[in-house]
């Protein structure tokens, strides 16, 4: 069982990538290669654990992640203005108040205890940045790609830090407001 969660753990967080790929409309020239990885993807979860614990899980997810990048241009593609390329960025501790990162490929990015007061994160990319302790009170991430729950619970934010749907404001956050 040990051996097979995380296993699961890292389908089943493709699968969510997959599904939000998929709702996007701008992502429609790969419409049907999503659909048949989130298919594939949907298989592998029901495997046996000794058919899990031999999966090549990396190999599986550098598949999905090609993907996952060209919907991720497609999808930024429409942004205005110049698209800010911070893809694996060391921003610990930024201070980013006010930033214009809309659009931006924030991927990977450490953020940790940054400041992104009002900042606008609309339609960045923020598949596996690292939102540890980041202060997102009062900014825009309506949009933004790739952003999991356990991102923005790791974060600090506001009433006033607009969320995409696929996403709840985590608890905590009320208590600062």
């Amino acid at each position: 069982m040990f051996d097979v969660f995380p296993v699961v753990r890292q389908l089943h967080e493709l699968l969510w990538y997959l599904t939000e790929a998929l709702a996007l409309p701008a992502a429609r020239p790969v419409h049907a290669e999503l659909r048949e990885a989130l298919e594939k993807t949907r298989e592998l979860t029901d495997g046996s654990p000794e058919e899990l614990t031999g999966l090549d899980v990396a190999a599986h997810r550098q598949e999905i992640n090609v993907l996952l990048l060209r919907t991720s241009e497609l999808a930024r593609a429409g942004t205005k203005g110049r698209k800010k390329n911070r893809r694996g960025a060391d921003l610990m501790g930024a201070r980013l108040k006010g930033a214009d990162l809309s659009g931006a490929n924030l991927r990977g990015a450490y953020l940790i205890a940054a400041d992104l007061t009002g900042a606008d994160l609309r339609g960045a990319d923020l598949i596996g940045a690292d939102l540890r302790d980041a202060d997102l009170t009062d900014a825009d991430l309506t949009g933004a790609l790739f952003l999991t729950q356990p991102q923005l619970n790791a974060a600090r934010g506001s009433a006033g830090t607009r969320l995409p749907e696929s996403v709840t404001r985590p608890g905590h956050w009320t208590a600062q407001v």
